[in-house]
């Protein structure tokens, strides 16, 4: 079944002494763009991260975040004394003031404050882990949910699709007729005497420069073929674009060999519906 791109999946974790909230975004991209934001302890488990989430999500603009919050007395940065005396010695030599402003001063200089590297606990990377795939369900479950609508839109459109095509191959008999009945006119306003033989035969090779019946069936099975694309069990955004195009290519035909004004109205309507197709089709997986 057909999937968006957009979607959107959260997941909060709380632990005894921090709170962890994973969040993944996505939107439509041709490739997989992964962007991937976390505290620096857990960096050792970014390519993991990233390979699960290619995984399920395949394709599309992907925004992940793991924000930790310290809820506990349990933080890793601290202040280090040696470094912060040392500082407020040399800032007393170069100017009196109160020993709290000095202090102020001293903590924001470079190395007054150190962060201990912490280990990844195991136990606690199993839970994050957990709450990942949960993220992930999470936002597959919207991919889905966006794909329902994007695939009645894709119906809707294929089967006005149809229809137009249904009054094309109504209406070419008379086009027909119509160009038949211009070069006949065109001969008798000329006042000149012809040979019915060949004029039939020069009537029949133009006519058959003019014939759509080939394009007609194309465009048919291309429909047909994008209905069931559209609904076999995965999602395959790329290979509707290939049959879109293909749609195209034979509207295009139709359109060129028509010379028939009517028809020509209708494969303009035709490529209005196509061009819709297409500008949804960025947002299919």
């Amino acid at each position: 079944m057909i999937q968006s791109m957009t979607g959107y999946g959260k997941s909060v974790l709380q632990l005894p002494a921090k709170k962890i909230t994973i969040e993944l975004k996505s939107l439509n991209s041709k490739n997989l763009d992964l962007n991937a934001r976390m505290p620096s302890m857990y960096r050792a488990k970014e390519l993991d991260i990233r390979k699960l989430i290619a995984k399920h999500l395949v394709r599309g603009k992907i925004d992940f975040s793991l924000y930790v919050e310290i809820t506990g007395e349990d933080s890793s940065s601290k202040i280090n004394k040696t470094v912060v005396k040392d500082y407020i010695d040399q800032l007393k030599d170069v100017v009196n003031g109160d020993p709290t402003e000095l202090l102020k001063m001293a903590v924001r200089l470079p190395d007054a404050i150190t962060t201990e590297r912490d280990e990844i606990d195991e136990n606690e990377w199993s839970a994050i882990q957990a709450e990942i795939n949960n993220a992930i369900d999470r936002i597959k479950t919207y991919r889905k949910d966006e794909g329902k609508t994007l695939k009645k839109d894709f119906e809707n459109r294929i089967a006005t699709l149809r229809d137009l095509l249904n009054q094309v191959i109504k209406m070419d008999p008379d086009r027909i007729d119509g160009v038949r009945t211009r070069l006949e006119k065109g001969i008798a306003d000329i006042k000149e005497k012809v040979d019915e033989n060949r004029f039939e035969q020069e009537l029949v090779y133009y006519i058959e420069k003019f014939d759509i019946t080939e394009e007609k069936v194309r465009l048919d099975n291309h429909l047909d073929y994008f209905t069931s694309s559209l609904n076999s069990s995965d999602s395959n955004g790329k290979k509707l674009g290939f049959i879109s195009q293909e749609i195209g290519r034979e509207i295009n035909t139709i359109g060129s060999k028509s010379n028939y004004a009517p028809m020509q109205k209708l494969v303009v309507q035709m490529k209005d519906e196509l061009e819709k197709i297409k500008e949804q089709m960025l947002n299919a997986l």
